[in-house]
Parts: structure tokens; sequence; C-alpha cells
């Protein structure tokens, strides 16, 4: 690790929650240096959703490679991006009768969130984009501007310009209907909201707390936004692919977006992101949003093998399966430990325990590390412990890292019953 404290930013994160120097990684399993196993409910933070190096993704990427296979292309023509649009459409658009055009961004997320503010605004012309509380979008500036996180924001940053926020689902509790809240916003000429161009949401806010926007809520803002000639994006970037069980996270509600950012794990692992739009929004003149790596060809084999997980229902059936074990297990560890005022949120295999204390996940986080579970939290206080395992794990290691969570939680809860019995000194 001296080379890391030596060189790297002080801006890194996830090495000072694992500190660990990690060599060797297989499904959901990852070894550090010294040999110790470590189960994997991180995910890449949704990035390998069907795991570390899943032995057919990686044999195609090293068939490609021994093919001299076209690595970079801008936005040339190339056998791996035609392979991967005609799998995208035979495989995931046709039997969810989705018509979608597929705009290759940079290649991280943040990329597809600002290309679709952009063309919203474009489409539109006009500059307001509403998101919501607890969002997150991403860091780059356009994306800092609808998220809500205040870590990430600062107001010499400028970010809030062309940007409102609106209450997400629940936010003001269970009976409260938020979309009442917005109407009123659009329909008051002198509230201060200017009609919005786009409204950009989370279906399941990932970092945010794992909140969970119900299929009326959802069907709700759709009507909403086909009201008031708003565009509808949903940014399905950490929660697509399979975590809440369908392929993408609205399928449930039966909505259908104007545009949907995609990224994280459709890459299987390697960098790539993509925007999702209606054909008519299509609008660009050729090369008016451009980037160097707009299209990672790697990455376009490795999603094209991916893909073949959704060739029938089985994946999905099994992430429903594992999704109902891992909150069965979450509900009985809420009841175990009554006194820590546990809640559980989630959907598919995306789940929350949120402690309603400030830090608390980080330290359940930091006692399940120790026992050899890397799991991350979430939400603004790091109140919520974050579920999000590779969905292809299997039952019996899934059930061994839930069982490291229960013991983890009574490491913490038995440590504060010392401190405050004087045990401790």
């Amino acid at each position: 690790m001296r080379i890391i404290e030596q060189v790297e930013s002080d801006v890194r994160g996830y090495v000072r929650s694992f500190p660990a120097v990690f060599d060797v990684a297989k499904g959901a399993l990852i070894f550090d240096e010294q040999e110790n196993r470590y189960i994997d409910f991180f995910a890449g933070a949704g990035t390998l959703n069907y795991g570390h190096n899943d032995p057919h993704i990686k044999q195609a990427l090293i068939d490609y490679m021994e093919h001299d296979g076209i690595v970079h292309a801008l936005d040339k023509a190339t056998t791996a991006k035609c392979a991967f649009l005609q799998k995208m459409v035979d495989t995931i658009f046709k039997p969810r009768n989705l018509e979608y055009k597929i705009q290759f961004t940079g290649p991280t997320g943040t990329n597809a969130v600002e290309t679709s503010m952009k063309l919203a605004r474009m489409v539109k012309r006009r500059s307001n984009i509403v998101a919501f509380t607890n969002g997150y979008h991403g860091l780059t500036m356009g994306s800092l501007a609808v998220t809500g996180n205040s870590f990430y924001r600062d107001e010499s940053y400028g970010l809030r310009a062309n940007t409102d926020f609106m209450p997400y689902d629940k936010y003001f509790g269970p009976d409260v209907d938020t979309l009442t809240y917005f109407r009123k916003f659009l329909e008051d000429n002198s509230s201060g909201v200017d009609l919005p161009a786009a409204v950009i949401v989370e279906t399941v806010q990932g970092e945010g707390g794992i909140n969970v926007a119900s299929d009326e809520w959802l069907q709700g803002l759709e009507s909403l936004c086909r009201e008031f000639d708003m565009l509808l994006i949903v940014d399905d970037i950490q929660m697509g692919n399979g975590r809440t069980g369908p392929f993408f996270s609205f399928e449930r509600s039966g909505i259908t977006p104007d545009m949907v950012t995609v990224s994280k794990s459709i890459g299987a692992g390697l960098p790539l992101s993509l925007l999702l739009m209606r054909p008519e929004l299509d609008q660009w003149q050729p090369g008016e949003h451009t980037g160097t790596f707009r299209g990672n060809n790697l990455a376009f084999v490795a999603a094209t093998q991916a893909l073949t997980y959704w060739d029938n229902s089985d994946f999905q059936k099994a992430i429903v399966y594992k999704g109902e074990l891992i909150e069965t297990e979450l509900r009985k560890f809420a009841e175990k430990y009554e006194s820590e005022n546990i809640e559980i949120r989630g959907v598919g295999m995306a789940w929350g325990m949120d402690f309603h204390e400030e830090g608390r996940a980080d330290e359940i986080s930091a006692a399940a590390f120790e026992r050899g579970l890397i799991i991350e939290t979430a939400g603004a206080d790091a109140s919520v412990l974050k579920f999000l395992p590779p969905l292809i794990i299997e039952e019996e290691l899934l059930k061994e890292g839930l069982e490291i969570v229960d013991k983890a939680i009574g490491d913490i809860v038995e440590r504060r019953a010392q401190m405050r019995s004087g045990g401790f000194q």
C-alpha cells in the first residue's frame, strides 16, 4: 500500500474502506496478494453484475485479441460494434417492444447523463432540467447539477443553473403524494420553476440509500411528463442490467422513458456507456456530440457475450429468487436487532439496511471486511448498508455473506454495549 499512499491522490475512496491490495477475482470472490478471500457484495458499485472474470466473456475477449480485432476506432464501424448492436436489438429491444436508437457516449455513466440533458435541451429548446432529492447522476459538471448529495456539491462550482429539485417518492413519508407537489410548481406561473425540457430520475436510488419508487409513482411521473411536454429520462446506470430483476429497472412499472442512460454492467467490467433514445429524438448533426472513447470495442465484445444471459428467462428468475432470499434474511436481522431501529428497503438484488444513524453503516462495513466481506454504504449520512452482490453469485456464497453481515452487526452492537457499560477503557 505504500506506493498508493505516496503517489495516488487523496481523493481515493474505496481503498480506504477496503485496505488491501487485491490480486485475483473470480465470480463473486476476490483475493488479495496474501491470498485472503473476500466475498463481494459490492460488485464494482454495480459494474460487475455478471461477476468477475466470467469464463465465456473472458474467452470472447481473448479470441478477439488473438484475431487482432480493432481496439480503438472512434465511431467507425467495426465487427464488434455491429455484433453488439444486433444483440441489443434481438435480445433486449424486440422482446420488450422497445424502439430505441443507441448513442455511444464517452466511457462512463456521467457522459451518458450529460449527453441526455444536452439532447433534451436541444430538442425542446428549453434549458431547465428537474431532478429529485437524494438523486445521484455523476460528478462531471452537468451531472453534478442534478446530483442532490451536498458532499459532492459546492456553490463555487456554479452548479445550480438551469436545474431544479423536486421531492422523490416518499420523501415526506408514505402518505404524501410528491407528484401533487411537483404539479403545483408546473401549473403556477409564479413558482419560479421554468417548464423543464426533461425530468431525470432513478427508479431506485442507489447512492441515495436504496430508495425504491413505487410503480404508481413512476407511472404518475410519466403521465405528468406527457401532460406538460417534458422528456422523461431514466438513469439506469446502476440499476439496469438486471439489478432489480428485469433487464431495465423501469420494466416493473410498465413505463417507457424517452431516454435511458446505461453504463456500468453493460460493459461487463469494461468502460462502456450508452444513451438510448426514441428515434424521433435523434436530432444530432453528424459529429455534433463527440469524444475520443465513444465506443470501446473490447467492451462491445464483452457486452455482446454478457447479453447471452438474457437469451431466456432463467437469469431473471434466478435474480428474483436470490433477491427474495436476501430480503428474508435482512428482515430477520431487523427483527433480531430490534433495538437498532433498522429499516429494510429494496427490490431484486438491490437492498439496503437503514440504521438511521450517521456513520453506523460504515462501522458495520468495516467489521464485515475484517470477516471477509466487501460491502459498501449509501445515503447522505452513510446510514445505509448497501447490498449489491453480483447477480451470478452462488446461493451458498450469498448465504455465507449474509451470515457475515449478521455477525458484523452483532460485533458493533456488542462493542457499543460494552462501551456504554464501561467495558472499554
